[in-house]
């Protein structure tokens, strides 16, 4: 069979079969008497054999060897072959992300779909002055979709960075709500804390109802930055878990915090008081827990309050009775001073004297 028709029934060209010849992955067994070259079966069988093989993504080099070398193992080449595909299609899918991220940002000339390639370039850098300046300039340039946004803030590391991308979302309008919400999602745990600390600065209310849907979640740090976020917003849904931060000593200063700023409203103070005082009296409560619990008192008004501090006047824990006493000294005398002020002169070691309190 002549160059022609084993091009016309191969598919191949004939100048990629002269291109084999030149390789030796293929040579006509014969030339007719005018000198062209002549194929085989067996030569049109070995040229379907190379096309099968370049189909997997073989090199011509490796066809060859594959072909002719009879101690070419094809493992090892299967799993370069596996690897160079996973990275070849990971890297479309970066490629399309991006083309859907220009696009979502509506260029109106070239111009713009340069500078979002920019800032998208800005937001992937490895310097966190770029990612963080990129993330101040998605606000006032408004050429990044917000998708990129949230991105870019569950993978950031760098605090800073992070405060700045949770800013540009807040300003986007709450747009990012739910990716981030799907980011609680996340088998990391560090990309459930960076999802609820972005939605727990977003002031709107579809995000107040994420959070309060966030204090049942199986991760103890997405409730505790939930109740956080809902105490400042005054939501008493809040309180138990507030309640239960203070008891295992995660951020119970904040909590405490919280817990004060929601004991403004005159209908929670003595559900709050009431709160910590079920907690002091929890068997389950350790010595530490109940230190605490007493401290939190400090800053939740009402009789409620006031009658729990006399009671813990007289704890068997010297400790707490001391922390009670002066609280309670300080609520009657009406003395002024900063609710930190007072936990830590609560607790200061007992004088030589052998009479506890702050000096």
């Amino acid at each position: 069979m002549l160059i022609g028709d084993v091009a016309r029934r191969s598919g191949v060209s004939a100048r990629m079969l002269r291109h084999y010849e030149s390789l030796g992955l293929v040579r006509p067994t014969g030339r007719t008497g005018s000198g062209y070259r002549e194929y085989s079966g067996d030569d049109i069988r070995r040229i379907f054999h190379i096309e099968s093989l370049r189909s997997l993504g073989l090199s011509l080099r490796d066809v060859g060897r594959a072909l002719d070398d009879p101690d070419f193992a094809p493992g090892e080449l299967v799993d370069d072959l596996i690897r160079g595909t996973r990275e070849r299609i990971a890297a479309e899918r970066e490629l399309l992300t991006r083309l859907r991220r220009i696009g979502a940002a509506e260029p109106a000339d070239w111009e713009d779909v340069l500078q979002t390639v920019a800032l998208l370039q800005a937001l992937g850098s490895k310097s966190a002055g770029a990612r963080q300046r990129a993330a101040l300039s998605a606000v006032a340039e408004a050429q990044l979709p917000v998708e990129a946004l949230v991105e870019a803030v569950l993978r950031e590391s760098d605090p800073n960075v992070a405060g700045a991308l949770r800013w540009a979302l807040a300003q986007s309008g709450g747009d990012g709500l739910e990716l981030l919400a799907e980011g609680l999602g996340s088998p990391r745990a560090e990309v459930r804390k960076r999802a609820v600390q972005s939605i727990a600065e977003m002031p709107h209310g579809e995000a107040t109802a994420v959070l309060r849907d966030a204090l049942t979640h199986p991760d103890v740090v997405v409730r505790g930055y939930a109740a956080l976020a809902l105490g400042a917003r005054g939501v008493a849904d809040a309180v138990p878990t507030l309640l239960d931060m203070i008891v295992a000593g995660s951020n119970d200063t904040d909590a405490a915090d919280a817990l004060s700023t929601l004991a403004s409203d005159p209908a929670l103070a003595d559900h709050i008081a009431a709160g910590l005082v079920d907690r002091l009296t929890d068997d389950t409560s350790g010595a530490s827990a109940r230190g605490r619990l007493t401290q939190a008192l400090a800053d939740i008004p009402g009789t409620t309050t006031s009658r729990a501090l006399a009671d813990l006047s007289h704890d068997e824990d010297r400790a707490v009775a001391l922390t009670a006493t002066y609280l309670l000294e300080r609520r009657n005398a009406r003395v002024p001073g900063e609710p930190q002020a007072v936990r830590v002169a609560a607790n200061q070691p007992e004088s030589a004297s052998g009479h506890g309190g702050p000096s």
